[in-house]
């Protein structure tokens, strides 16, 4: 009898340390987000605590979808940012048409992962082979690098002494200790930071405690449809590759299983509940992806989690103050190492598939990094935009023109069954 107590208790300890576990690896992925979550709607008029929310019931719906296979977090996407802020010209201000555009937007990608369902994922595949993929890769990587040193920039002291920790923890520790790089460098960062005059408390201590969301419901208009459902077609490929990243940083195939046409569907669905409640769309994130690459626990219950965080952080304001209160700065530093990894995710993926260099293979890989990470430079510096133009305000640009140039280069020199 006392054999069963003994056992049961030390059961329920183990538990308890391991639900510990999970909660801070939550709050380190809380924390990889949040920025870019909130800078969205800050930009665009939205409400931010009402992006965390639809973010939050976005990833939740995403992984009931995908069967709570993959390990994804979905927050606010940029890629809508020109035509919200254009639509929202249009009607003086008035977001709730943009609502409604973004809804149509979140239809659009639910149709399509019925299409994808179809066809069948095989005769997608054999348009994504490692030489197509992995560039595309590594353009996700490198087009983030340029956000996060602008970040770091504001201070590139307090950035450098953040990645700095981060990365000795990262090499030097082990174990769970290891898998905390990220939120023990953050912290120091913080406290370095606050310690310097640079913290903005003023964003704690006049918070309140609980505050209502301003949910608003949509409207529609055809003007307003048209200008922001065509962008659809731009973040398609940003998502196959968003989710070909994340299964490379696991090990598995989430294209297979649980299936390209179940990312579709939740990617959509989370897009469509952010538009009926007041949100800007969602997407899959590269933050949190490099966090997974960061700590290597690919446990899809702790981004669920994090996304619970991410709801009650919508309604707790006070918490809400205190992160809004990390300096930029802190974030740019570990935004530096989450996105080097995933550019470095793309190499490996390269690497591991013992792609052919020959010259067909090498002319697509270039192609698809000077298209995907060189148009910018060649916009600013000739004045000259790379892009396939949708409507007046639309135009598929950086990775997604890269990928469609890409897929379709690779057609024309390999043919596309062939895989290297």
């Amino acid at each position: 009898m006392s054999e069963n107590i003994v056992t049961s208790e030390v059961n329920s300890k183990s538990s308890l340390v391991e639900y510990s576990m999970k909660v801070i690896l939550a709050l380190q992925h809380l924390i990889a987000m949040f920025g870019a979550t909130v800078l969205v709607p800050i930009l665009t008029g939205f409400d931010p605590s009402i992006a965390l929310v639809s973010a939050g019931v976005g990833t939740l719906t995403f992984h009931m979808v995908t069967k709570r296979k993959v390990p994804v977090f979905l927050g606010s996407s940029f890629a809508f940012i020109p035509v919200i802020l254009s639509v929202k010209k249009m009607y003086n201000g008035d977001l709730t048409y943009v609502q409604g555009g973004i809804i149509v937007a979140g239809l659009i990608y639910v149709i399509v992962s019925l299409f994808v369902k179809k066809i069948g994922i095989k005769r997608i595949e054999k348009y994504l082979p490692a030489q197509v993929i992995g560039p595309m890769i590594m353009v996700i990587g490198l087009n983030l690098i340029p956000t996060a040193y602008s970040m770091a920039s504001g201070n590139l002291k307090i950035a450098v002494i953040t990645l700095g920790i981060a990365l000795v923890i990262n090499f030097a520790a082990k174990g769970f200790i290891k898998q905390l790089a990220i939120l023990i460098a953050v912290t120091s960062g913080y406290l370095i930071s606050l310690k310097m005059g640079i913290v903005d408390t003023k964003l704690i201590t006049e918070a309140p405690l609980m505050a209502m969301p301003g949910f608003t419901l949509p409207k529609f208009s055809v003007p307003a449809i048209a200008s922001i459902a065509p962008v659809v077609l731009a973040v398609f490929m940003e998502h196959v590759g968003d989710v070909t990243t994340n299964g490379q940083v696991v090990g598995k195939d989430f294209i297979k299983d649980p299936g390209l046409n179940r990312t579709l569907l939740g990617d959509g669905l989370a897009t469509m509940i952010a538009g009926f409640i007041g949100g800007p769309a969602n997407t899959t994130y590269g933050e949190n992806t490099g966090v997974l690459a960061l700590t290597k626990n690919y446990n899809p219950a702790i981004l669920r989690l994090t996304a619970v965080f991410a709801i009650l952080l919508g309604f707790i304001s006070k918490i809400g103050g205190v992160l809004k209160s990390i300096p930029v700065p802190v974030m740019g530093g570990i935004s530096l190492m989450l996105f080097s990894m995933i550019a470095l995710i793309g190499v490996k993926t390269i690497k591991n598939s013992k792609v052919e260099f020959n010259v067909k293979n090498i002319i697509i890989m270039i192609t698809i990094l000077v298209l995907g990470f060189g148009s910018g430079i060649i916009e600013k510096h000739l004045g000259i935009t790379l892009g396939i133009p949708i409507t007046e305000t639309v135009k598929i640009t950086g990775l997604s023109f890269a990928a469609i140039v890409g897929v379709l280069l690779n057609i024309v020199l390999n043919g596309r069954v062939k895989q290297a």
